[in-house]
């Protein structure tokens, strides 16, 4: 199969990206969406220049896959159009930098490795992050190696939008900045630099503009989101997140990659390859050090594996690794198909918070009257009430729970009659926010693989 795809790598490599796009489109059908799709979704009816979870591009780009669809497919859409033009654009970076051999080789191993594929399924902040990171280092490579114009601005706008997915983005921003200091310090002296700034900068000036009407609000809740006032070491979390970056990119990739930037100084001395181990270094370090102090996401760290998976193709070819590489192929393929073979059918065990919902909206929407408000008891149960019922009504959230875009939203007045939808008995809490509180039914679903969880329907009137 390599032999054959080593002989045309360009068109197999179109071929793959175009394949994997299509049997994505077509899996994403099947699953209910994650009560984080479904709030992004409602982000994208509710046009902002930003929102107090994250930056608004997600609601733009779904914003836009909604004219095609705004069923769990049409909404992965922003998955699968994010994650392929990655792959190309990783593609033709390796092309530039290497050679066809080490491009496609690059792309066999994003797109087989099992944080890839979980990108392609759920629709997050990550998806347009992935982009425009990918976009990014292809242009930043092009403008730092050949110096042109039109690369220093393409790579300031795609600098831009990536600070408009996610907060995350300023690591790449560091790295350049590091390469820049220690290789080509005489960029700073360059017009074309300031231009790249000067672009990005006005890309991403709405969205500062929005954090400051909002007393940067935004940027208050990631840094506390990700971080700890007592700066306690928990080692434990620490190697329990290191551990994962060998599931997420897989033990022969992950291995190879970290002992090449552990063990060989080959990087230090070629400019383009500590260009792209640096892309990879400075997430990684930035992560494994917050990990120290605090429980850290296995997709944080997912920028790292897009300059990861060139590296590591280059490291395969360069000391002639090929039946390492086929083992590490082989291995990465096995753990994402059994990763997405169990998404279909054990929902409840491998994401158990996407399961039951979509059933328990329906059997909540018999009970619905004319008239009627909706709530739910945290934000992803308030998305999924507005996107699953009928005529997706405004929702909130009743109960005390985390802050949200929901409160930034809320009027004063919003306990209203109507419905709500719980994942536990909630009855005493709502007895305090109302004077009638009735249970209407409950919903018994699987959790796990032998447990199960109730989700509860209470009818609620006359707010206090």
């Amino acid at each position: 199969m390599l032999e054959y795809i080593y002989k045309s790598p360009k068109k197999s490599a179109y071929t793959i990206i175009l394949l994997l796009a299509l049997l994505s489109t077509v899996y994403n059908a099947f699953l209910p969406l994650h009560g984080d799709e479904a709030y992004y979704w409602m982000w994208s009816h509710n046009l902002q220049l930003g929102y107090y979870d994250h930056p608004p591009m997600i609601a733009y780009l779904i914003y836009i896959t909604n004219f095609i669809s705004e069923s769990e497919w049409g909404v992965r859409l922003v998955n699968v159009f994010c994650l392929s033009i990655s792959a190309l654009y990783l593609f033709k970076l390796a092309c530039e930098m290497f050679n066809e051999k080490i491009a496609i080789n690059a792309l066999l191993i994003f797109s087989s490795i099992p944080l890839v594929h979980a990108g392609y399924i759920l629709t997050t902040p990550d998806s347009p992050l992935i982009l425009f990171w990918s976009l990014s280092l292809y242009y930043s490579y092009k403008a730092i190696f050949f110096g042109k114009t039109k690369d220093y601005f393409l790579t300031g706008l795609m600098l831009g939008f990536m600070m408009l997915s996610k907060y995350t983005a300023i690591l790449f921003v560091a790295m350049l900045l590091i390469f820049i200091v220690f290789k080509r310090r005489d960029i700073l002296t360059n017009i074309n630099f300031y231009l790249a700034v000067l672009v990005a900068s006005v890309v991403v000036s709405p969205m500062l503009w929005w954090n400051y009407q909002n007393d940067w609000i935004s940027f208050a809740f990631q840094l506390e989101h990700g971080s700890t006032k007592t700066f306690t070491l928990h080692p434990n979390l620490f190697f329990e997140f290191f551990a994962g970056q060998f599931g997420i990119f897989t033990p022969v990739f992950t291995g190879v990659l970290f002992y090449f930037l552990l063990k060989d100084k080959l990087y230090f001395k070629e400019n383009k390859l500590f260009f792209l181990a640096l892309s990879v270094v400075v997430v990684l370090l930035f992560f494994f050090y917050k990990s120290l102090f605090t429980r850290m996401e296995l997709n944080y760290t997912a920028p790292a594996y897009i300059g990861g998976a060139l590296l590591a193709a280059y490291i395969f070819e360069r000391y002639n690794m090929k039946k390492t590489f086929k083992t590490g192929l082989f291995i990465a393929i096995t753990l994402t198909l059994i990763a997405r073979f169990a998404f279909i059918f054990y929902l409840e065990v491998v994401q158990d918070r996407m399961y039951g919902n979509k059933e328990a909206v329906q059997l909540l929407q018999t009970y619905a009257k004319k008239g009627d408000h909706f709530y739910g008891d945290h934000l992803t149960i308030a998305a999924y009430l507005n996107y699953y019922l009928e005529s997706h009504p405004k929702t909130d959230i009743a109960l005390p729970t985390r802050f949200s875009q929901y409160d930034m939203w809320r009027k004063e007045d919003f306990l209203q009659n109507g419905l709500v939808l719980t994942r536990d008995p909630e009855e005493k809490r709502l007895q305090k926010l109302y004077e009638n509180v009735k249970l209407l039914n409950t919903l018994k679903v699987k959790k796990g693989l032998h447990g199960e969880k109730t989700l509860y329907i209470y009818r609620v009137s006359d707010a206090k």
